[in-house]
């Protein structure tokens, strides 16, 4: 068996990993390269395998940096199975198509300069007709479900608690009679954030194929990041200017609406301060993907669901208002009332937030925060460094707006939170690959890692490959049975008893909810939900049925035997 990185292996985009056994072949995501164009560059370069030969792809979150070369995957060959949870199946369809679309523009944009220069055509990266096609080979799974690829391989998600629907993959793979047990971190999210659940402690593994983006640095106290936001919005307000966050449209955007839903809504010291200061996120994917963090509640953390069960709506408040059209976006920028514009893209290396950034960098009243990683390349980073001027759309812009870098809200783990994780093994894994991380991000962590725990990380440094030597002879049935536990058993009859209890909210509420007002649609919905239930219910009666029945025939069994 081997593994080979083919990308993430110098920084942090392009997520790409390939595992190779005597009969199959499995991609750890597909991701684009973002930043400046030497990054952009490499995704037109080709695969470094055969994509015809990959069986599969597993997914582990719909960020553009893991996802974003999939569809590119397909129109050179790739027939297989597109393997993810739920939450990411339904944010890929919006990841996908508005990559698509932007790869259009940009091929638009680009071939309308190179005619008037005479040079030749550009093809876009894919279309978005292109992204809507490699949306057919995707198969959601749910967390915690083992699902069989084939009679070699099995794969298990686990909550990362990165961003929604981000997973941790544990893959067996059986060659030669040996089962190897594969683990690839995908991205790591913050212990105790909102909305999202903790990051999975994972207890055995041979091999780890881990992030190391934050791998040098620890964040500031979440806490002290969420007042110092406050103050920031409030004190721009008071001196009439924007207040602007280039934010991620999936993960960070729904966690800021969280964060200001708690002050909107709640009796606290800023209220009466932000009782008039409108919040627009203007994103039409940001606004669509908080429209799918609202139909998959079920992967929220327990807080977020008794919010849900009680009828409150965690991702809403009166002051919030979602843009889609230019016309509203070109609005927000005419219009003079203090305001917080929350837009996308993240790094702002494309989308509506450069567009806002060119109307509030040189005003001196106005603020810019950053909430998430910026990548070497971006615009996003140039202007953390320093930078005193740019250039947006042509135009030579100064620096003159406050810049703020709040790191706490990022959705990667830190450098403890990423030791604290890797610490949940029981035994040192043969080998530890570390991925996704800037060159000195890597090298320090892995310096923290032998210092802490005497493990010896291999640092990868770029594209390359590594033969993983066989051990001892271990079946898939000795595998599956080592990862069933006193813990595991305690995790199911907990998750059992909530969901009771939730129910119980839950009916109430929709007894109270459901009159004759009700509008056809709403009516359909609730019926079709109820009628899931109602199956999943008696499928699950069944299930232990089946197994009193066994345990009965067992004991039956015994009886004769002793007679």
């Amino acid at each position: 068996m081997k593994i080979q990185f083919c990308g993430a292996s110098t920084g942090v985009t392009g997520s790409c990993h390939l595992i190779t056994t005597e009969n199959h072949k499995v991609l750890l995501d597909c991701g684009q390269f973002q930043g400046g164009k030497a990054q952009e560059a490499l995704n037109y370069e080709d695969f470094p395998f055969d994509p015809a030969e990959i069986d599969y792809v597993i997914l582990s979150h719909a960020h553009i940096d893991h996802c974003g070369r999939i569809p590119l995957l397909i129109k050179r060959g790739f027939k297989g199975s597109i393997y993810c949870t739920d939450a990411t199946a339904d944010l890929l369809d919006v990841m996908l198509k508005d990559s698509g679309y932007i790869h259009e523009k940009e091929a638009e944009w680009k071939n309308k300069k190179n005619e008037r220069a005479g040079r030749p055509k550009v093809e876009p990266l894919y279309t978005f007709n292109d992204a809507v096609d490699s949306l057919t080979y995707v198969k959601p799974v749910l967390y915690d479900q083992l699902i069989e690829l084939n009679e070699e391989m099995k794969i298990v998600f686990n909550d990362a608690g990165h961003i929604l629907g981000s997973a941790i993959t544990e893959l067996w793979v059986t060659e030669n009679d040996n089962v190897s047990k594969i683990v690839f971190s995908g991205d790591l999210g913050v212990m105790e954030r909102p909305i999202l659940r903790n990051p999975t402690i994972i207890k055995k593994a041979d091999y780890v194929i881990m992030e190391t983006t934050y791998g040098n640095r620890v964040h500031p106290e979440n806490s002290m990041n969420v007042k110092a936001l406050m103050d920031i919005i409030r004190d721009t307000a008071a001196k009439g200017g924007t207040t602007v966050i280039p934010s991620f449209a999936v993960g960070r955007t729904q966690e800021l609406i969280y964060e200001l839903n708690r002050v909107y809504e709640t009796d606290n010291g800023y209220r009466q301060a932000f009782e008039n200061i409108m919040v627009y996120v203007d994103s039409p994917m940001a606004t669509t993907a908080t429209e799918v963090f609202k139909r998959n509640a079920q992967v929220f953390d327990n807080e977020t669901k008794e919010y849900i069960a009680k009828g409150d709506n965690p991702l809403d408040f009166k002051n919030l208002r979602f843009t889609r059209t230019s016309q509203e976006s070109i609005w927000l920028n005419t219009n003079p009332e203090p305001k917080v514009i929350i837009s996308a893209s993240g790094m702002c290396d494309a989308g509506r937030i450069r567009h806002h950034l060119k109307h509030n960098l040189w005003n001196r009243k106005s603020s810019i925060v950053f909430v998430g990683y910026q990548a070497e390349g971006t615009l996003g980073r140039m202007i953390l460094d320093g930078a005193k001027e740019v250039t947006l759309f042509g135009e030579k812009v100064q620096v003159n707006a406050k810049i703020y870098n709040l790191e706490g809200f990022s959705g990667h783990a830190d450098k403890n939170g990423l030791l604290a994780w890797l610490k949940g093994f029981q035994k040192e894994p043969k080998h530890i690959f570390l991925v996704h991380g800037e060159p000195e991000a890597k090298e320090a962590f892995a310096e923290t890692v032998e210092k802490e725990l005497g493990y010896h990380p291999i640092v990868v440094k770029g594209n390359s490959e590594y033969v993983l030597e066989k051990d001892e002879i271990v079946s898939m049935d000795q595998a599956m049975e080592e990862e069933v536990d006193e813990e595991m058993l305690g995790s199911l009859r907990t998750n059992l008893f909530d969901i009771h209890r939730r129910i119980e909210d839950i009916l109430y509420n929709t007894k109270l909810a459901v009159g004759e007002d009700m509008s056809p649609k709403e009516l359909t919905e609730i019926n079709n939900m109820v009628l899931e239930l109602e199956k999943s219910t008696i499928n699950l009666g069944a299930a232990v049925s089946d197994l009193e029945d066994e345990k009965t025939g067992s004991q039956t069994g015994q009886q004769n035997d002793m007679t």
